[in-house]
Protein backbone atom coordinates (compact mmCIF):
# COMPACT_ATOMS: atom_id res chain seq x y z
CA UNK A 1 0.00 0.00 0.00
CA UNK A 2 2.97 2.24 0.50
CA UNK A 3 2.29 3.00 -3.52
CA UNK A 4 -0.85 3.70 -2.73
CA UNK A 5 -0.40 7.30 -2.89
CA UNK A 6 1.42 9.17 -6.37
CA UNK A 7 2.35 13.06 -5.26
CA UNK A 8 2.52 15.51 -8.28
CA UNK A 9 3.48 19.20 -7.91
CA UNK A 10 2.17 20.11 -10.93
CA UNK A 11 -0.15 23.39 -10.07
CA UNK A 12 -3.97 23.74 -10.14
CA UNK A 13 -5.40 26.29 -12.57
CA UNK A 14 -7.46 28.34 -9.99
CA UNK A 15 -6.32 31.78 -11.26
CA UNK A 16 -10.54 32.51 -10.79
CA UNK A 17 -10.93 31.49 -7.54
CA UNK A 18 -7.66 33.05 -6.16
CA UNK A 19 -8.57 36.40 -8.36
CA UNK A 20 -11.84 36.88 -6.36
CA UNK A 21 -10.25 35.80 -2.96
CA UNK A 22 -7.66 38.15 -3.31
CA UNK A 23 -9.90 41.33 -4.42
CA UNK A 24 -12.03 40.34 -0.98
CA UNK A 25 -8.72 40.30 1.26
CA UNK A 26 -8.32 43.81 -0.26
CA UNK A 27 -11.45 45.09 0.65
CA UNK A 28 -12.13 47.15 3.80
CA UNK A 29 -12.55 45.52 6.73
CA UNK A 30 -15.87 42.69 6.94
CA UNK A 31 -17.20 44.04 10.27
CA UNK A 32 -18.52 47.25 11.82
CA UNK A 33 -18.36 47.60 15.57
CA UNK A 34 -20.44 50.08 18.00
CA UNK A 35 -19.81 49.83 21.48
CA UNK A 36 -21.35 52.01 24.02
CA UNK A 37 -21.75 51.28 27.88
CA UNK A 38 -23.39 48.29 28.13
CA UNK A 39 -23.56 46.78 24.51
CA UNK A 40 -21.80 46.26 21.40
CA UNK A 41 -23.83 46.35 17.83
CA UNK A 42 -21.73 44.08 15.66
CA UNK A 43 -22.14 44.35 11.72
CA UNK A 44 -20.77 42.11 9.33
CA UNK A 45 -21.24 42.59 5.80
CA UNK A 46 -21.60 40.00 3.14
CA UNK A 47 -22.44 37.23 5.19
CA UNK A 48 -24.33 33.91 4.20
CA UNK A 49 -27.01 31.08 4.87
CA UNK A 50 -24.96 28.40 6.97
CA UNK A 51 -21.98 30.79 8.02
CA UNK A 52 -21.25 30.09 12.06
CA UNK A 53 -20.61 32.95 14.11
CA UNK A 54 -19.47 32.08 17.42
CA UNK A 55 -17.30 33.49 20.84
CA UNK A 56 -14.48 32.49 21.89
CA UNK A 57 -12.17 32.57 24.94
CA UNK A 58 -8.23 32.83 25.39
CA UNK A 59 -8.46 28.91 26.40
CA UNK A 60 -10.25 28.01 22.85
CA UNK A 61 -13.80 27.49 24.63
CA UNK A 62 -16.96 27.96 22.81
CA UNK A 63 -19.36 30.97 25.08
CA UNK A 64 -21.95 31.52 22.07
CA UNK A 65 -22.45 29.41 18.81
CA UNK A 66 -25.15 31.00 15.90
CA UNK A 67 -25.63 29.84 12.73
CA UNK A 68 -26.73 32.55 10.47
CA UNK A 69 -29.85 32.28 8.59
CA UNK A 70 -30.01 35.45 6.10
CA UNK A 71 -27.68 36.60 3.28
CA UNK A 72 -26.67 39.77 3.27
CA UNK A 73 -25.65 41.86 5.91
CA UNK A 74 -25.88 40.61 9.83
CA UNK A 75 -26.45 43.24 12.58
CA UNK A 76 -26.79 41.88 16.76
CA UNK A 77 -25.82 43.27 19.89
CA UNK A 78 -24.17 41.88 22.27
CA UNK A 79 -23.67 42.54 25.91
CA UNK A 80 -20.06 41.63 26.48
CA UNK A 81 -19.10 43.43 29.86
CA UNK A 82 -20.97 40.53 31.47
CA UNK A 83 -17.55 38.16 30.47
CA UNK A 84 -14.77 38.39 32.83
CA UNK A 85 -11.85 40.13 31.74
CA UNK A 86 -9.65 38.57 28.76
CA UNK A 87 -8.76 38.60 25.96
CA UNK A 88 -11.52 36.57 23.36
CA UNK A 89 -12.24 36.48 19.18
CA UNK A 90 -15.60 36.90 17.57
CA UNK A 91 -15.31 33.94 14.60
CA UNK A 92 -16.87 33.77 11.53
CA UNK A 93 -16.73 30.44 9.99
CA UNK A 94 -17.52 30.70 6.12
CA UNK A 95 -17.54 28.17 3.54
CA UNK A 96 -13.45 29.15 2.66
CA UNK A 97 -12.39 30.97 5.07
CA UNK A 98 -12.54 31.76 8.77
CA UNK A 99 -12.75 35.39 10.21
CA UNK A 100 -11.58 36.44 13.85
CA UNK A 101 -12.16 39.90 15.42
CA UNK A 102 -9.99 40.04 18.85
CA UNK A 103 -11.08 41.86 21.61
CA UNK A 104 -10.64 42.36 25.46
CA UNK A 105 -12.70 43.33 28.55
CA UNK A 106 -10.92 44.84 31.12
CA UNK A 107 -12.79 46.16 33.76
CA UNK A 108 -16.17 46.32 31.87
CA UNK A 109 -14.69 48.22 28.58
CA UNK A 110 -14.91 46.12 25.22
CA UNK A 111 -11.61 47.21 23.56
CA UNK A 112 -11.36 45.68 19.99
CA UNK A 113 -8.21 45.79 17.79
CA UNK A 114 -9.03 45.95 14.06
CA UNK A 115 -5.49 45.51 13.16
CA UNK A 116 -5.21 42.27 14.76
CA UNK A 117 -8.35 41.23 12.69
CA UNK A 118 -7.43 38.04 10.36
CA UNK A 119 -8.78 35.39 7.72
CA UNK A 120 -7.18 32.29 7.78
CA UNK A 121 -8.40 30.56 4.28
CA UNK A 122 -9.11 27.10 4.36
CA UNK A 123 -7.89 23.93 2.16
CA UNK A 124 -9.77 24.06 -1.13
CA UNK A 125 -10.42 20.61 -1.69
CA UNK A 126 -11.73 18.82 -5.15
CA UNK A 127 -11.97 15.50 -5.83
CA UNK A 128 -12.59 14.09 -8.99
CA UNK A 129 -12.21 10.26 -9.59
CA UNK A 130 -8.99 9.13 -7.66
CA UNK A 131 -7.50 12.26 -7.89
CA UNK A 132 -7.55 15.02 -5.15
CA UNK A 133 -6.73 18.30 -5.75
CA UNK A 134 -5.72 20.83 -2.69
CA UNK A 135 -5.32 24.54 -3.09
CA UNK A 136 -4.70 26.72 -0.07
CA UNK A 137 -3.73 30.73 -0.04
CA UNK A 138 -1.88 32.02 3.22
CA UNK A 139 -0.83 35.58 3.04
CA UNK A 140 1.47 35.26 6.03
CA UNK A 141 3.13 32.31 4.30
CA UNK A 142 2.34 30.48 6.95
CA UNK A 143 3.43 26.05 7.47
CA UNK A 144 0.69 23.93 6.09
CA UNK A 145 1.34 20.39 7.13
CA UNK A 146 -0.44 17.77 4.90
CA UNK A 147 -0.88 13.93 6.32
CA UNK A 148 -2.66 11.45 4.35
CA UNK A 149 -3.72 8.68 6.02
CA UNK A 150 -5.49 5.11 4.15
CA UNK A 151 -7.69 3.30 6.58
CA UNK A 152 -8.98 -0.13 5.59
CA UNK A 153 -9.68 -3.37 7.18
CA UNK A 154 -6.23 -3.55 9.00
CA UNK A 155 -6.81 -0.06 10.03
CA UNK A 156 -5.58 3.12 9.44
CA UNK A 157 -2.00 3.86 8.11
CA UNK A 158 -0.26 7.02 7.79
CA UNK A 159 1.02 7.03 3.91
CA UNK A 160 2.11 10.62 3.00
CA UNK A 161 2.94 13.13 4.59
CA UNK A 162 4.52 16.85 3.75
CA UNK A 163 4.90 20.30 5.31
CA UNK A 164 4.51 23.43 2.92
CA UNK A 165 6.24 26.62 4.00
CA UNK A 166 7.16 29.92 2.38
CA UNK A 167 4.77 29.99 -0.32
CA UNK A 168 1.31 32.45 -0.43
CA UNK A 169 -0.27 29.71 -2.96
CA UNK A 170 -0.23 26.41 -2.43
CA UNK A 171 -1.25 23.52 -4.66
CA UNK A 172 -1.08 20.20 -4.99
CA UNK A 173 -2.59 17.02 -7.02
CA UNK A 174 -2.56 13.69 -5.18
CA UNK A 175 -3.81 10.32 -6.82
CA UNK A 176 -5.50 8.23 -4.62
CA UNK A 177 -5.22 4.42 -5.78
CA UNK A 178 -6.53 1.53 -3.37
CA UNK A 179 -9.97 3.60 -2.82
CA UNK A 180 -11.91 0.36 -3.74
CA UNK A 181 -9.89 -1.34 -0.86
CA UNK A 182 -10.91 1.37 1.74
CA UNK A 183 -11.01 5.03 2.02
CA UNK A 184 -8.63 7.74 2.99
CA UNK A 185 -8.40 10.63 5.29
CA UNK A 186 -6.80 13.66 4.52
CA UNK A 187 -5.37 16.46 7.42
CA UNK A 188 -4.14 19.79 6.97
CA UNK A 189 -2.61 21.63 9.92
CA UNK A 190 -2.12 25.08 9.31
CA UNK A 191 -2.04 28.56 11.44
CA UNK A 192 -3.61 27.17 14.28
CA UNK A 193 -6.20 24.86 12.72
CA UNK A 194 -6.48 21.55 11.69
CA UNK A 195 -9.11 20.66 8.19
CA UNK A 196 -10.12 16.77 8.05
CA UNK A 197 -11.33 15.97 4.45
CA UNK A 198 -12.58 12.11 3.89
CA UNK A 199 -12.65 10.49 0.72
CA UNK A 200 -13.90 7.21 -0.31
Amino acid sequence: MKNAIKYSKKGIVMVTLFTTLLSFANENSFFNIKNDAKKTALTLKSVKEGNQLSIIDNNGIILYREIIEINGNYNKEFNLTSLPDGAYIFELDKDLEINTIPFTIKSNIVLFEKEKEKTIFKPLIRVKDDMVYVSKLSFNEQPLKIEIYFTGSNGSELMFTETIENTKVIERIFKLDGLKFGSYKLVFHGEGREFIKYVN
